[in-house]
């Protein structure tokens, strides 16, 4: 099953660099079911805030909290303080990581809060950071806050 959702928060990375934007996607995913699936979108939306899990669960939109606590959240990049913030704030208890080598966030903090983390180290997810960071260094800084 991870395959598949890790592949549909690859596509959103890959919609968010096609849009001129940095490649991180994520999918909310509930009883094998994607509820929102969003990407990075600062750039693209002027945001401050529109991380790829921010802006899947801003699309998965107004949910009760039961369904949050048994979905499981895909993304591509270890997710930074504010998204951890946001999973913990909503009990999301599972998350799956494509890769971690690019950028380590708060994953010790979900873990020391209950939640199930998963890092897969996927090639493409790396490929992908490595590359954008590569070649946009300015605005991989400006988005983790740097």
């Amino acid at each position: 099953m991870h395959d598949e959702f890790l592949r549909a928060a690859i596509a959103e990375a890959e919609s968010g660099l096609a849009e001129g934007g940095i490649p991180i996607g994520s999918v909310l995913v509930h009883r094998g079911r994607i509820l929102g699936r969003g990407h990075n979108r600062r750039v693209q939306q002027g945001s401050a805030i529109l991380h790829g899990e921010m802006d899947a669960l801003e699309r998965a939109g107004r949910l009760p909290a039961s369904i949050y606590r048994e979905s499981v959240l895909y993304t591509t990049l270890s997710p930074c303080a504010m998204c951890s913030g946001a999973i913990l704030l909503y009990g999301i208890p599972h998350v799956v990581i494509g890769e971690n080598l690019s950028f380590k966030g708060e994953e010790e903090l979900l873990h020391a809060r209950g939640g199930r983390v998963e890092v897969v180290q996927d090639p493409h997810c790396q490929m992908l950071m490595r590359r954008f960071m590569e070649e946009q260094p300015g605005l991989w800084n400006e988005d983790i806050g740097i």
